[in-house]
């Protein structure tokens, strides 16, 4: 294996844990601080809300890897649609189905905001998430819109770079004067533009920068301490300095000094994060609800909630993501070799 392969391995195996931290932040202090736990979890758990953050990073590291790669608009749509949405519509479907009959009944959405959340704008037309944790696919899917018509559309990186610097700065202005913007001004800085959020796609695109090449710019350095920086004004103490330190640990892993965390069961977590993120939240609450109810107590519900969740992502992981992304290289391969004879 290859360093450089070994420290892609090592974002992999970050992913997975940082999935597993988010499911552990939503089972044990945030259903304590929703719905009542009959112990008190530990604080320190709380730092899992910002595994997302994490999520973030590698996306914008990712995407833009995958958008170098890749000819055009259309390919790069089609690669991140077979990606990310037939898991998501039986998540979607799974979720549904399972609130509506275990609860809890106050995340029970109906039909038309169900039927919305399968093309990812339901949030833009104020329709409920089916499971809290899509409200960062909304934002995932955006950014992958605003990274495909800026990378298809500028001539340069130079000209990109300046984009996405202009981008940091308007970051920092729509967390500073938040709450003093119109109703307009809001939904453009807090939905299209994520402001909360944006520098972390952005330092994962000049982290993929640096790692590619080696090094950058005096300028992109710049740009990245500022993107990097952004935390500390957009997150409350101490979770910003957690994000700040995520962003270590990222540079860690790049650098090839995380190693040591690949490993077969980081490297299956990681492959599983993305189902264990789609299915884990609502359902897990039904379930720590429903042994509650049955007298179990809190941390029996809490295991019973991780099994059933590890199982649903296993299911959706090897038999609905990978082979609809095996059709869909296969198909693509295919296309790519008819066209090659063609040419002949």
């Amino acid at each position: 294996m290859t360093p450089a392969k070994n420290r892609l391995q090592a974002l992999d195996a970050l992913r997975g844990i940082a999935a597993l931290g988010v499911v552990l932040f939503h089972y044990l202090p945030y259903y304590n601080e929703l719905y009542g736990h009959a112990f008190t979890p530990p604080d320190f758990l709380k730092f899992g809300r910002y595994g997302v953050h994490l999520f973030f990073m590698l996306s914008g590291f990712v995407i833009f890897m995958t958008l170098e790669r890749t000819e055009n608009v259309a390919k790069f749509g089609l690669a991140r649609a077979f990606r990310l949405l037939p898991a998501l519509w039986v998540g979607i479907i799974l979720t549904f189905l399972f609130v509506h009959a275990l609860g809890p009944y106050d995340r029970a959405v109906p039909l038309s905001s169900a039927l919305l959340n399968f093309t990812l704008l339901h949030s833009y037309l104020d329709h409920a998430h089916v499971d809290g944790a899509y409200w960062s696919l909304v934002i995932e899917v955006t950014f992958y819109a605003w990274m495909a018509l800026l990378f298809y559309t500028l001539k340069s990186w130079q000209q990109l770079r300046t984009v996405l610097f202009g981008w940091i700065i308007l970051s920092y202005v729509g967390v500073i004067n938040l709450e003093s913007l119109s109703p307009t001004m809001l939904f453009i800085a807090t939905e299209l533009l994520f402001t909360s959020y944006a520098p972390l796609f952005i330092s994962g695109i000049l982290l993929y920068r640096w790692h590619k090449t080696g090094s950058l710019a005096a300028i992109e350095v710049f740009f990245l301490a500022l993107s990097m920086s952004h935390a500390l004004i957009a997150y409350p103490a101490p979770f910003n300095i957690f994000v700040l330190s995520c962003y270590g640990v990222f540079v860690l892993a790049i650098s090839g000094y995380l190693n040591f965390i690949v490993n077969k069961v980081t490297l299956w977590l990681g492959s599983l994060s993305y189902s264990l993120y789609l299915v884990h939240q609502n359902i897990g609450y039904g379930i720590i609800d429903q042994s509650y109810a049955f007298g179990l107590s809190g941390l029996m519900g809490v295991s019973i909630a991780l099994v059933v969740s590890f199982i649903l992502a296993i299911l959706m992981h090897y038999y609905v993501e990978k082979p609809s992304l095996r059709w869909f290289r296969e198909r693509r391969q295919k296309n790519a070799t008819f066209t090659s004879d063609k040419l002949v």
